[in-house]
């Protein structure tokens, strides 16, 4: 790992018009936050809903443009009007699986598409050769490529979602809440990818959830997130087993208590 963190976020402040506010008085979702993703490191951003993490996140692959702070890539800057190589290098997986995959578009084509976006990094060879072995990193059949999303289950649409954003080759994943609503026994599967993923790849991921039990399983750091504002941060195992701030401790009682009730 290089001293170099792949992602650095200093001093992030985002706010949004408050509706119906006669003086225009706006709502800070986060606050001067910071943070690192080392190289072949998973950050997870953990904090209820609400808590600013996936706005955050929204800023890191440029989707959504912060009033103050400074993002940098690799070491440099990120612009407001993010390049082609910039936008390459950081891809994002979302929530919903199936609301991200075009649902009149076979598989091969949605992975297909992104290198008519960039073709400087379309494979030189077949392009059905090139996506069966995509699909094929992140588990799934050579055959997969000609079915349409609706004949997917959820678990096989985030695994196309995976591929779809492999296909840049990015140096930076973005996993906004990538497997809550995948069943327990799928979220399993995907987690135990990514983990997979990192190591095969070389990835860094910032992995966005609410879910403690999920974070614990697949994070090196964990940042803990409360009304825009970072209010902890250190080694998972640190935060995990000698939580510093009350309110990582009341969401660590609170996953606790639904792994009773589940018991």
């Amino acid at each position: 790992m290089t001293d170099t963190p792949v992602l650095a976020v200093d001093g992030l402040r985002v706010t949004f018009p408050i509706k119906g506010s006669l003086r225009r008085a706006r709502f800070s979702a986060v606050e001067n936050a910071g943070l690192t993703v080392g190289e072949n490191e998973i950050v997870a951003v953990v904090g209820e809903s609400g808590s600013g993490k996936t706005t955050l996140a929204r800023c890191v692959v440029g989707l959504q443009r912060p009033d103050a702070g400074v993002l940098t890539f690799d070491g440099s800057p990120m612009p407001a009007r993010r390049p082609a190589e910039l936008k390459r290098a950081i891809q994002m997986v979302f929530q919903d699986p199936r609301s991200s995959l075009n649902p009149r578009m076979r598989a091969g084509a949605i992975i297909d598409e992104v290198w008519l976006t960039h073709p400087s990094t379309a494979p030189a060879g077949p392009r059905r050769t090139a996506i069966a072995a995509l699909l094929a990193d992140v588990g799934l059949a050579a055959e997969v490529a000609d079915q349409y999303p609706a004949q997917l289950s959820g678990g096989q649409c985030q695994r196309v979602s995976l591929a779809r954003a492999l296909a840049l080759s990015p140096r930076l994943l973005v996993c906004d809440e990538a497997v809550s609503a995948l069943d327990v026994s799928v979220q399993a599967q995907v987690l135990r990818l990514l983990v997979e993923l990192r190591a095969t790849r070389r990835l860094s991921m910032l992995f966005i959830s609410h879910d403690l039990g999920v974070v614990h399983q697949i994070a090196d750091r964990v940042v803990v997130m409360r009304a825009g504002q970072i209010v902890e941060q250190g080694p998972a195992d640190t935060v995990f087993s000698n939580p510093r701030h009350e309110y990582t401790q009341a969401l660590l009682d609170a996953a606790l208590e639904l792994n009773d009730l589940s018991t």
